[in-house]
């Protein structure tokens, strides 16, 4: 009771002080000016109420202006009770005490401006009525459909030469605004690109090589929005630009091929153009020129060169009229080991010969240990040396085996002939160990069996 008294004397006091300043005070409020909306659905316009309904008399209305200003009165109410257009009955809702308003499955007639006009009189101020007014625009759009391109002229075009026109069309939306992209990157504005006011059209104007590539369009309003399903194709014929000769062979400096004499060269000649150019080759001289041959290549048989001669590939593109040409001299020289030489380096080593090479020495130093552990000359006379003396009973080829070999010469002081021994001699030379006898000759001493010669 207390809390009902404090608020009904703070309400008093406010009017006081409206009445005495003469300001306009803000009673009610809709917390949005603008409401967009689609096509069948729903919308409610909320109240928002700055009094205590239960201290003051309200009468108000609701009405809508149509955006060509006619103007129709929704619902005539009171705080008890509401009166609804009979046109609008089933369309519209009133809603009590906050008088907040329902329009049923919006169509395109519901847009418009919807005013609400209230008196208010509160019971402790008995004959002073305040006049409160709020407006609220309301949008009904439509969703767009799937966008639809058009390009004209329908065929390819030519660089600089023709004007393409793309139109981008929808069989539903409203307030529909369009985007532009080529290979999915957005267009704006350029020297060359015009847009209608809601950029439905885009005149491309006049076509250039950057121009080609896949075209779409973007419908959209403030409620939904929609892409093309294709992409359309824009064909450019351009060039040729860029035009260069290259070859794999040779060393090139600047404009200037050398190669190898006796070597066989083949040249490319390359240019961006669409559709692909015509090539023809040209050999200059001092007092003509001359076409060798037609197409993209080019051979040249250094051999045939008496000197350096100058070469000249012309391109030309077909349908746009255009051509090009870039010129080069050919000189034949020595170039060493060939390109690679010049761009590796002279000091450069091949891998496979590295490996070859260090196989080798590890080859010839284990054949040179095994030889001198096994077939050094001092070991093999000291066997000769070390042996015992022969039995002067045996026949000198009972232990032929041991004999079997090769031996040095070796001469020992005291004697300066030399005479010739055979197997049978050596033996007795064993036997008689004379110190002062030479060996001169190599003797392969082999066992005498009976029946069975090996010499044979």
């Amino acid at each position: 009771m207390e809390a009902t008294e404090a608020k009904g004397r703070m309400l008093q006091l406010c009017l006081l002080l409206v009445l005495l300043t003469d300001i306009n005070a803000i009673f009610i409020d809709i917390p949005w000016s603008v409401y967009p909306a689609s096509e069948g659905s729903s919308l409610l316009l909320p109240v928002q109420t700055y009094f205590d309904l239960d201290q003051a008399d309200i009468q108000g209305t609701w009405s809508h202006t149509t955006p060509g200003g006619v103007r129709t009165t929704l619902v005539t109410f009171t705080k008890d009770s509401a009166i609804t257009d009979m046109t609008h009955r089933d369309h519209v809702v009133f809603r009590a005490p906050n008088m907040t308003l329902l329009i049923r499955e919006l169509n395109l007639e519901d847009e418009g401006d919807y005013n609400l006009n209230l008196n208010i009189e509160f019971l402790n101020q008995s004959g002073q009525v305040f006049k409160e007014e709020t407006t609220v625009h309301v949008t009904v759009d439509v969703p767009v459909s799937t966008p639809v391109i058009k390009k004209t002229p329908s065929y390819s075009v030519v660089e600089d030469e023709a004007n393409v026109t793309w139109t981008c069309s929808v069989e539903r939306g409203t307030r529909v605004v369009f985007q532009w992209s080529r290979d999915n990157t957005p267009l704006g504005v350029s020297d060359r690109y015009h847009f209608s006011k809601d950029k439905s059209t885009l005149l491309i104007s006049p076509v250039k090589k950057e121009d080609k590539g896949s075209y779409r369009c973007e419908a959209k309003n403030p409620i939904s929005r929609e892409k093309s399903q294709t992409a359309v194709e824009l064909t450019v014929y351009y060039g040729p630009y860029n035009l260069e000769v290259n070859s794999d062979q040779g060393l090139r400096t600047g404009e200037v091929f050398t190669i190898n004499p006796g070597e066989l060269v083949f040249f490319h000649c390359r240019a961006d153009s669409n559709p692909p150019n015509s090539y023809v080759w040209i050999s200059k001289s001092a007092n003509a020129t001359q076409i060798i041959t037609e197409g993209p290549r080019l051979e040249v048989l250094s051999h045939r060169l008496a000197q350096a001669e100058d070469y000249l590939c012309r391109a030309f593109n077909n349908v746009t009229q255009k051509q090009d040409e870039t010129q080069f001299t050919l000189v034949v020289a020595s170039l060493g080991t060939g390109k690679k030489k010049h761009t590796q380096g002279e000091n450069s080593v091949s891998p496979l010969a590295v490996i070859a090479l260090c196989s080798l020495f590890v080859i010839g130093g284990m054949l040179l240990i095994f030889f001198r552990k096994d077939c050094h000359p001092k070991r093999v006379l000291m066997k000769i040396y070390k042996r015992p003396i022969s039995d002067p009973h045996r026949s000198g080829h009972e232990d032929a085996s041991e004999d079997f070999g090769i031996y040095e010469f070796i001469t020992t002081p005291g004697r300066r002939e030399s005479t010739q021994a055979s197997c049978r001699s050596l033996a007795r030379l064993e036997s008689t160990q004379d110190p002062n006898t030479t060996i001169y000759d190599v003797i392969r001493h082999v066992p005498e069996s009976p029946g069975h010669n090996l010499l044979q």
